[in-house]
């Protein structure tokens, strides 16, 4: 008998973050999450996002033994922006069970049905603008920095539980010393001569002016997409936050246009290499692994790469690959992903294919109405 409730306790937030160590024991592509930053991520009052957000954690447990969790999430912002009424799910994790994930779900489609909301989908981690979707296929490697991970029969759970898909997102992955086609490198020489076009990286300890470019781009670039959701300033400020220790200037790129912000693009080095290595724990010895482990990193993701409307069809989205490409070579990276992009993103997938970049992994959002 499976039994569902709202996490209401300490101990049982306890067990909700911790449960994933225990079902992915074994499985050497799974990276487990820094307890702290999740804990973090999931408390209102120390993630901004629940400024405009509201959740509820629940815990699957039979004879006692928590075998399960999801979080049902409303994100206030997104609805009123798209003028719709969607919950998402989020942190969903179950064992190789349909009833486990069956009322895991139902619990999140009543909280949803009690709000007045007439869908749900997920997975969301918390927001789109997160970890967001299952992977669909395939399950041979470890994920990304910021990207998401799951056994190969929750797609068969979810879509058991009466979910549909909504859209795909791929992965695209290369290799850094791939010649790039000659098309590419006339195209960004031409660029590169043009007095009126800038390329600018942000100095590491001083990145705030560089937020706001970034912000900019964000909020324009995006805005029409399927799955855009307004972030707030202190969202941005956040994020800037979690990621600065992270950041290599050389994988920030700015292109300004007669000193106008037209594009931008955000690479990371793929920490979840030291991740995996971590156990969760930053300290005591995760400090040190971190430490260790980061000089061995030999892969990156390219997280996120926008161009302004008035802009486009211009080839800044071309420069930006392009440079990507060059600070992987001068980090001496060996691989990179392009991800997540859109299935129907044909403006964005078309330079990336025409770069050499091949579809590595899909990933897919779901939904079920209320």
């Amino acid at each position: 008998m499976v039994t569902v409730s709202r996490v209401e306790s300490a101990a049982d937030l306890d067990r909700f973050v911790k449960l994933p160590f225990r079902l992915y024991r074994g499985d050497p592509n799974w990276v487990p999450p820094l307890i702290s930053d999740l804990r973090n991520t999931l408390s209102p009052g120390r993630n901004p996002f629940w400024n405009h957000a509201e959740r509820e954690l629940f815990l699957a447990r039979r004879n006692g033994t928590a075998v399960g969790r999801v979080a049902g999430i409303v994100d206030n912002n997104y609805n009123q922006y798209h003028d719709s009424k969607l919950a998402f799910f989020g942190y969903f994790e179950a064992e190789d069970d349909p009833e486990v994930a069956g009322a895991l779900l139902d619990a999140v489609t009543g909280y949803a049905r009690a709000r007045g909301l007439t869908g749900v989908y997920g997975p969301a981690n918390p927001s789109l603008n997160d970890e967001v979707a299952m992977l669909i296929e395939p399950f041979d490697s470890p994920p990304m920095i910021k990207s998401s991970y799951n056994p190969a029969y929750y797609p068969k759970l979810v879509e058991g539980a009466g979910f549909t898909k909504v859209k795909d997102f791929y992965a695209f992955g290369m290799d850094a010393d791939q010649p790039i086609p000659e098309k590419y490198e006339r195209m960004v020489k031409l660029l590169r001569e043009r007095p009126e076009i800038e390329l600018r990286h942000p100095e590491v300890n001083n990145i705030e002016p560089a937020l706001n470019l970034i912000r900019q781009v964000y909020n324009d670039a995006w805005s029409k997409n399927w799955d855009f959701a307004p972030m707030t300033d202190a969202e941005i400020e956040n994020l800037a936050r979690q990621l600065k220790p992270l950041i290599i200037p050389d994988f920030i790129s700015m292109v300004l246009y007669k000193g106008e912000i037209a594009a931008m693009s955000i690479g990371l080095p793929d920490y979840h290499q030291v991740l995996r290595k971590m156990n969760g724990r930053l300290f005591p010895f995760g400090w040190l692994t971190f430490q260790i482990e980061k000089r061995r990193i030999n892969q990156a993701r390219l997280w996120t790469l926008g161009v302004m409307r008035k802009f486009r069809n211009l080839g800044f989205d071309a420069l930006l690959y392009y440079d990507s490409i060059m600070a992987a070579r001068k980090h001496g990276f060996k691989r990179g992903e392009l991800s997540m992009i859109l299935e129907d993103n044909v403006p964005i997938i078309r330079p990336i294919t025409n770069l050499g970049a091949r579809i590595v992994k899909t990933y897919r959002v779901y939904q079920r109405p209320v």
